[in-house]
């Protein structure tokens, strides 16, 4: 590889090329052996909203870089993804939270829980471990509404996972809170792991209710959302629907240069 001349910054890779692990499988196996070796980990599921995000705020691409683990959440990161020559298969953030605490249940490994509200995650925490018997919760944190995921106050909720034993933070904020407090984590606690899941704890307590089944398997989740909440959802996957063809073009692009 050609180093970059002086002055210059390498060139930054196409947001396709943040994700790593192409299927599940391989994640929860990689996951397993950081948690037995007791290194962190850090792990994002790269959606359409996510990329227009990071062309808007270099902050959040800089966290996502940060990454350890990226997983592709969205039909159309993974058709794209396909298109560049690279497939991968669909890991949606809140799916995860399953097999991890089935992991964390067998390798008894604690879990927190941040994010969200008080009761939600008192709900979730309790289903959760009458799911997974073994399943310890070590602490359960909702932060204040505004909180800043680069602030003192988001280092001390850190040092308070950390100090409650927990080696698996489930992070409930949103993007991007959650991804740059994950990131932000990863280097002030090595040894702990991070899985941003977004509205997966609303969804385990009952308090916000997933498109059926059948709707997510015809790849139209994003507009059984948009239907239930047009004012707030609208404008995000109108900007979703404007990116695909520059992602598009990348993806053609990445897959000539593999030739």
């Amino acid at each position: 590889m050609t180093e970059p001349h002086s002055g210059q910054r390498p060139p930054a890779p196409l947001p396709l090329d943040l994700v790593n692990f192409a299927t599940e499988a391989a994640l929860l196996a990689d996951v397993e052996a950081c948690l037995k070796a007791g290194k962190g980990f850090a792990i994002a599921t790269l959606n359409l909203d996510h990329v227009v995000k990071m062309r808007r705020d270099p902050a959040f691409l800089r966290a996502y870089r940060a990454h350890s683990h990226v997983v592709a959440d969205g039909n159309p990161i993974v058709w794209m993804s396909r298109l560049a020559g690279r497939p991968v298969s669909l890991v949606p953030g809140s799916e995860l939270i399953a097999p991890v605490a089935s992991l964390a249940a067998r390798l008894g490994t604690p879990l927190a829980l941040l994010g969200s509200t008080q009761p939600v995650l008192a709900l979730a925490a309790e289903r959760l471990k009458a799911d997974y018997p073994g399943l310890e919760v070590a602490t359960c944190l909702a932060p204040p509404y505004g909180f800043d995921p680069d602030s003192a106050a988001a280092d001390a909720a850190l040092d308070q996972v950390a100090a409650s034993g927990a080696r698996i933070c489930l992070l409930a904020l949103g993007a991007p809170k959650q991804e740059r407090l994950a990131a932000r984590g990863l280097a002030r606690h090595p040894g702990l792991g991070f899985l941003s899941i977004g509205a997966g704890l609303d969804f385990i307590a009952g308090h916000q209710t997933r498109a059926p089944a059948w709707v997510r398997k015809i790849a139209m989740e994003w507009l059984w959302r948009m239907l239930t909440n047009p004012r707030r959802l609208a404008r995000r996957y109108l900007d979703c629907a404007l990116v695909m063809p520059s992602l598009a073009g990348q993806a053609l692009a990445a897959r000539g240069a593999r030739k």
